[in-house]
């Protein structure tokens, strides 16, 4: 059994539908992810359930209020901490949203990426598993474990449910998948 850090994970799409909003985490010394592009997000509070908990992070690291937003999937991610305790994130897109995006936060400088070029961005390991799942709209949502050891990870397994519409449920693991 595993207990997790609870966490919450934002890809906020651009109007033009081909970029999203990444923070590039540089400003802070000591930062476990200093240095790579990651969405927006946290780790979800006691007293809030993970919609409120991301619209909270959406507002302290964007300065913006999401219009729409879908939970595109779930990663579990044994070992992922510096201390090697777990975390699980529900991973959003919000597809329309409101506000005045500043240029950076605490955690460094906010610029738009386009989805096709994510993978080649500094960013953790393990996201390049789970990354083409979150912009697959042709399914509804996944559900994902990445088990890591020393920063690294150790593979990857996913389950998909069908989309809306969809017959049957199409699932099956990513085991020992390429990113």
């Amino acid at each position: 059994m595993i207990t997790p850090v609870l966490t919450t994970l934002a890809f906020i799409r651009h109007p033009d539908g081909e970029r999203v909003l990444m923070v590039h985490r540089t400003a802070r010394a000591g930062d476990d992810q200093l240095g790579k592009y990651n969405g927006l997000g946290g780790k979800v509070e006691r007293d809030e359930d993970v919609v409120a908990g991301m619209r909270r992070e959406l507002r302290e690291e964007a300065r913006l209020e999401a219009d729409s937003m879908r939970l595109r999937g779930t990663v579990s991610w044994p070992g992922f901490n510096p201390d090697g305790s777990d975390a699980f994130g529900f991973i959003f897109v919000v597809d329309s949203w409101h506000g005045d995006i500043p240029a950076g936060n605490v955690e460094g400088p906010l610029s738009w990426q386009r989805i096709d070029g994510l993978s080649r961005l500094d960013m953790w390991e393990g996201d390049r598993y789970f990354l083409p799942l979150v912009f697959d709209d042709a399914i509804g949502q996944f559900h994902a474990v990445i088990p890591y050891r020393d920063g690294h990870p150790t593979g990857a397994s996913w389950s998909v449910l069908p989309g809306p519409g969809a017959g049957s449920t199409p699932s099956g693991p990513g085991a020992g998948a390429t990113p």
